[in-house]
């Protein structure tokens, strides 16, 4: 792993051990390894150029780290951590998301370093703050999109129509991840259940509903079969390749154009968000359901799928008690209570 990650850029000793801790060990996927990679380049790539090391001429990509040492790593401080934030908000344009992604990555290499290498005495990176982000809430298709969206794959004349329904159903109603709808194989469907391989090679299962039973014996049938190294895939492109990310994504950006919906508003993340919603507003689901449903490690994470919608307040508003009430009820009823006064009154005289 640590000679493919190289090969993005000039590495140096003690971040390609980080890398192989973190794949080995760690077992992160390849897009967090990727992820951390690019982060830590930038933030040493930076550190070349603020220690004066960097030629003017050259490209900041092509800026080499190779040459960093132990001694670089030890006089790094927290302050230099702040230029860099301020470095990259100000002249990378970068938003509070993408900074405090780099706030995690430097977290963990300068802890891997301190707890793990022990060539430092302490972590600099310690006390650096995540930035300050705003909670927005997630966007996904309501019922009457989702249906539009499910109407535009069913009635398709395309070859691979039911193989497309298939992976909207399964979306829309199983809130898988977009990498691991694609890990998925035909023996990874057990009856009533389907096998999923989830972030850090935790497995779950996740039991599928009609709509996606229905969705996959019907697929399955005119599945076209996979070529070598390919032929365990439940989902196959026209090449008879296991179906990549980025074909997925094309499918979905597809169907959403023919349903009348925004594909740049919605993507087939947000198809993850649809599910887990749906499943909370009209299914009952509890957030430790969800959890489970969605394989999230934290039930923190979960808690981003469970915002209120309009629906549901307006349904809370109307189920107040008092809301079976007009204002006519309650001056029949001031009349009667006003008229039982009075009866009392006479009684008491």
């Amino acid at each position: 792993m640590p000679g493919q990650l190289t090969a993005l850029g000039p590495s140096f000793y003690y971040l390609d051990e980080f890398m192989a801790y973190f794949s080995g060990v760690k077992e992160r996927s390849e897009l967090t390894l990727k992820e951390y990679y690019y982060d830590l380049s930038l933030f040493f790539r930076w550190y070349q150029v603020y220690m004066g090391r960097a030629d003017a001429d050259t490209e900041f990509e092509d800026i080499d780290i190779s040459s960093i040492t132990l001694d670089d790593l030890k006089a790094i401080k927290l302050s230099d951590f702040y230029r860099f934030m301020s470095w990259l908000a100000q002249e990378r344009e970068v938003g509070p998301a993408g900074r405090a992604r780099k706030v995690s990555a430097l977290r963990a290499f300068f802890n891997f370093l301190t707890s793990k290498m022990h060539v430092l005495d302490y972590n600099p990176c310690s006390e650096l703050e995540s930035p300050k982000q705003m909670k927005a809430l997630p966007q996904f298709l309501d019922i009457d999109e989702s249906r539009a969206l499910l109407a535009a794959a069913a009635s398709s004349e395309d070859n691979f129509a039911e193989r497309d329904y298939c992976i909207l159903a399964i979306l829309m109603s199983c809130g898988l991840r977009l990498s691991e709808l694609c890990s998925l194989d035909v023996a990874d469907v057990e009856g009533e259940q389907l096998r999923v391989l989830g972030k850090g090679s935790k497995e779950r299962a996740v039991y599928l509903n009609h709509l996606t039973r229905e969705a996959i014996e019907q697929y399955l049938p005119v599945r076209l079969p996979g070529k070598e190294g390919h032929e365990t895939a439940l989902f196959i492109s026209r090449n008879r390749q296991r179906m990549s990310q980025r074909a997925v994504e094309n499918v979905v950006k597809k169907y959403l154009q023919m349903a009348g919906l925004d594909s740049r508003r919605y993507s087939t993340h947000k198809l993850r968000h649809t599910a887990a919603t749906l499943m909370y507003q009209y299914g009952g689901a509890d957030i430790r359901s969800l959890q489970q449903i969605l394989g999230h490690a934290s039930v923190a994470t979960t808690e981003i799928y469970t915002h209120i919608s309009d629906r549901m307040l307006q349904t809370t508003v109307d189920q107040h008690p008092l809301n079976t009430y007009s204002k006519e009820d309650f001056v029949e009823l001031g009349e009667e209570i006003l008229e039982a006064k009075g009866q009392r009154s006479d009684e008491e005289s």
